[in-house]
């Protein structure tokens, strides 16, 4: 190896790491970075002839003589590489963060250039960790493996420990160089990898340094002035805008999804107040005012949001009602974005970057239940996009010079990844499968003239939130409609009106052509507002000059496209709608519908026409569920069969959104179809590899085979395209042409599998048995068998929380994204301000298999 093949691997302008030179002077240091790419693991670096020789050790270094650790041959690297240590950045060839975790000297033991020709390399270190002697064992390579395997493997000696003593890599985990966990190079640089609680560049660096006075005056912000701490001061309020503003001007947060509360703290005594100044200090319970009253203030005014965040790390509100309704109070979070008066010091005049540098240290030996909200000085879009793609609600940009001001104003202004709307609640339908629960909410919104009828909202109701809201609005019930226009007989079948005045905070997909929700679920009840403040919230023009074009969403495409969902709806008639598919998740049989309607463009190609294998659960996923691949009694007409030859009974399949909707009639709450078509059951058009991950298998190792098998696929000559599962791992999809049959494609993936296997034996097995896979991930081919099916991209899984199967970008893949984040509740934002279809190439890239795979399967 030399040193083009690293610069070949690198561009220079991207990334930090140092231009690749051969050193002239000879020298027998050593390195070991700890490399957080994504799988973590650890590169042993020997100087030998003025470079670096490099091995990826995949575990790092055990002091347990005997235990092999695989270390994969890489490129040479220059010797300035031995001092890196910081942030790789996306797109970069080992993107990820870098510390120095160990350094010295090395001594071969014997003639280094032979040895390192023979494939044993035997030596002694001399670091400020590891120590003593070693050996370096090349592996008998296999046919066909491309890389180059060594073994590393500590010597008997006085410095070498037992199975039982602590692992070297988890006992000493810290820098060498900066004293640095890995962890905190996550937030550094503008170039480092996006996630919602980094710290910005620009706060670290005018954050002042952490004193026990924190006084303002010591702090020497301009703009603050003397001044008492005030019982309440109104929020500062973001106007809703179509796009995000650019420029240097303005900084991007996160938009959290929780209750705007203010923080009153004055020598001990601590009210948390609304944003209307209602004091819900005893709501929120011990923790969070214990929290804050440990502060390092005498006095304070600080503005944040709590919220309760989901297994996927985003905040959910519909997760903060339901503890605020349990006086649950163990999982609730204070994101702090702003602080307004500080120890007798007024700082709203001040520039909201020197407020939040104010603020930053005085949370940063906080711990839970506080956290800094920070904030993000790159490309507001790219924030934006970063969000959508985690299904967050979107993003707040603030103007960094301008002072605090109070009210709705220009200076903070919103970006929404969906749309989101408080309404106010004129009546309820009961719901058909309980006396004493809601089934749907009937909403309005103020008007001069009046309340205005905008539909109703069927999902997003778990079972016990049905019944809450139902007890909540009894005693409001009213015989005549709260609202101006009159409803039609469809529109008033069923309902029990009542006074206008409780509001609930709505999530939905637009507006219907007669001003109605489209595709709407419930989010909670919102206490803290009046219904007679609740207006349409429009967006405001963009604060950007430049004109942009306008979403997908809003084009004629994407309007024909709605048009024939909503055609689609009215002929499907579903019974009990509100039925409770995900009680846990308060997603009903409409829910689902909806869910589909909306995917329907994207999911089509992957289950028409063909054979399909259907989970359902009649009474939702935690009661008995059962899997159907043939037609069965009282079937809508919808759903069509397909005649196998092989088979005596017909092939459940769908033609149109009719039938899958008919599906969801059914109770099918998981989608299986077939790798071929109803044309030609016998020759696949898609291969797939499951990765299943065993016990103790970091998720970053799962990345790191999703891409291993796309590189193997593109020495078969297919393109890998990746999507989460919904249950534990990734699949890797490949689209073929239909020329190859069942039993050559089937063999050709196990090879693939077994090959994988065999390179890598710690890592994978190609084997089911649950005895052998602990630690190690199954790369599971037996979905391509004739008659063997997959999760289709899309469809809904029948596990806690409605996750969903979501097709992904290779680029997108990410300790942020596990494989149940996508669910039925956050899919709208995904497909709101995705770039595009990530799988819209699939059929376009689809390819024969190969001469040579088939040739592998004859062996």
């Amino acid at each position: 190896m030399s040193l083009s093949e690293y610069r070949r691997k690198r561009d220079f302008k991207a990334t930090p790491e140092p231009k690749a030179a051969k050193a002239k002077n000879k020298g027998n240091s050593f390195v070991i970075q700890k490399h957080a790419a994504r799988r973590l693991h650890y590169d042993l670096r020997l100087e030998m002839d003025g470079v670096l020789k490099s091995w990826a050790v995949t575990r790092g270094p055990s002091l347990v003589p005997g235990e092999k650790r695989l270390a994969v041959h890489v490129e040479d690297h220059p010797l300035a590489y031995g001092d890196f240590e910081g942030v790789i950045p996306p797109g970069q060839y080992g993107s990820g963060e870098v510390i120095v975790w160990d350094r010295g000297t090395w001594e071969p033991l014997f003639d280094v250039r032979k040895g390192y020709k023979k494939g044993h390399l035997e030596f002694s270190l001399d670091g400020e960790k590891l120590g003593g002697h070693w050996h370096l064992v090349r592996m008998a390579g296999k046919e066909g493996e491309t890389r180059e395997n060594w073994l590393l493997i500590k010597g008997e000696d006085e410095l070498a420990r037992t199975p039982d003593d602590p692992d070297i890599v988890e006992e000493m985990p810290l820098s060498v160089k900066s004293g640095r966990p890995i962890e905190s190079l996550k937030g550094d640089g503008k170039a480092a990898v996006w996630n919602s609680r980094k710290t910005s560049s620009k706060a670290a660096k005018t954050a002042p340094a952490r004193s026990t006075s924190s006084k303002a005056e010591d702090l020497k912000i301009k703009g603050a002035k003397a001044g008492s701490l005030p019982e309440f001061l109104p929020p500062a309020l973001a106007t809703l805008v179509k796009t995000v503003p650019k420029g240097d001007r303005w900084l991007h947060e996160i938009k959290l999804d929780g209750y705007r509360i203010e923080a009153r703290i004055d020598h001990g005594k601590v009210q948390l107040l609304t944003r209307t100044g209602l004091d819900w200090t005893d709501r929120f319970g011990k923790r969070l005012v214990s929290a804050l009253k440990a502060l390092p203030v005498q006095s304070a005014m600080i503005d944040g949001e709590i919220v309760v965040e989901s297994g996927n790390g985003s905040s959910d509100f519909s997760l903060l009602q339901q503890d605020l309704s349990e006086g649950r109070d163990d999982r609730f979070t204070y994101y702090v974005f702003d602080l307004m008066h500080l120890d007798g010091q007024d700082l709203t005049g001040a520039s909201l970057t020197d407020r939040k540098a104010a603020l930053e240290p005085l949370i940063a030996d906080a711990g839970e239940p506080l956290k800094f909200s920070s904030h993000f000085d790159e490309s507001g879009e790219l924030v934006l996009k970063h969000a959508c793609r985690l299904s967050l609600e979107g993003v707040i940009s603030k103007v960094a010079s301008a002072p605090y001001r109070s009210g709705r104003g220009r200076d903070w202004v919103k970006s929404k990844c969906t749309a989101r709307q408080e309404l106010v609640i004129g009546g309820y339908v009961p719901s058909s499968v309980s006396d004493r629960a809601i089934g749907s909410l009937i909403m309005g919104v103020n008007e001069a003239d009046g309340l205005r009828h905008v539909g109703r909202v069927g999902t997003g109701y778990t079972q016990k939130l049905a019944r809450q809201v139902f007890d909540r609005l009894q005693p409001l019930v009213r015989e005549k409609s709260p609202f101006k226009d009159k409803l039609t007989g469809l529109e008033r079948k069923d309902a029990v009106f009542i006074e206008p005045e409780v509001v609930a905070e709505i999530e939905f997909r637009g507006w219907t052509g007669d001003a109605h929700l489209r595709h709407a679920s419930f989010r909670g009840l919102r206490e803290d507002k009046a219904a007679s403040d609740v207006v349409l919230e429009t967006p405001a023009p963009s604060t950007s000059t430049k004109k942009t074009g306008s979403r997908k969403g809003g084009s004629a495409a994407a309007k024909q496209e709605q048009a024939a969902v909503q055609a689609a709806r009215r002929r499907i008639t579903l019974t009990h709608p509100d039925r409770l598919y995900w009680p846990e998740a308060g997603v009903t049989k409409e829910g689902l519908a909806d869910h589909y309607a909306l995917v329907w463009p994207r999911i089509a190609p992957f289950i028409v026409d063909r054979p399909l294998a259907l989970l359902r659960c009649p009474e939702g996923h935690e009661k008995t569920c059962f899997f159907q691949k043939h037609g069965w009694r009282g079937m809508r007409k919808e759903i069509i069969t397909i005649r196998d030859p092989k088979d005596d009974e017909a092939l459940v399949a769908i033609r149109d959104l009719d039938g899958l909707l008919a599906l969801v009639q059914g109770a099918a709450l998981e989608i299986h179809p077939w790798g071929s078509r109803g044309g030609d059951l016998e020759r696949p058009d898609m291969v797939n590899i499951d990765l299943d991950p065993g016990p103790d298998v970091t998720w970053e190792r799962v990345i790191e085979a999703a891409f291993e098998v796309r590189q193997r696929f593109a020495d078969l000559g297919l393109t890998g395209f990746v999507k989460t599962s919904g249950g534990k791992g990734l699949h890797v999809v490949a689209p073929l042409k239909p020329k190859a049959q069942w039993p050559e494609v089937k063999a050709a993936m196990k090879a693939l599998a077994e090959s994988m296997s065999a390179d890598s034996p710690e890592d994978y097995v190609s084997t089911i048995s649950k005895a052998k896979r602990k630690g190690k991930i199954l790369i599971d081919y037996l979905r391509n068998g004739r008659g063997a099916t997959a999760v289709a991209p899309y469809s809904t899984r029948a596990r806690p929380g409605a996750p969903v199967s979501m097709p992904l970008s290779f680029d997108e893949l990410s300790p942020q994204i596990l494989p149940n984040h996508f669910t039925v509740g956050n899919v709208p934002a995904r497909l709101a301000e995705s770039d595009g279809d990530p799988w819209e190439d699939f059929r376009r890239a689809e390819a024969p298999l190969q001469g040579k795979a088939k040739a592998k399967t004859r062996r």
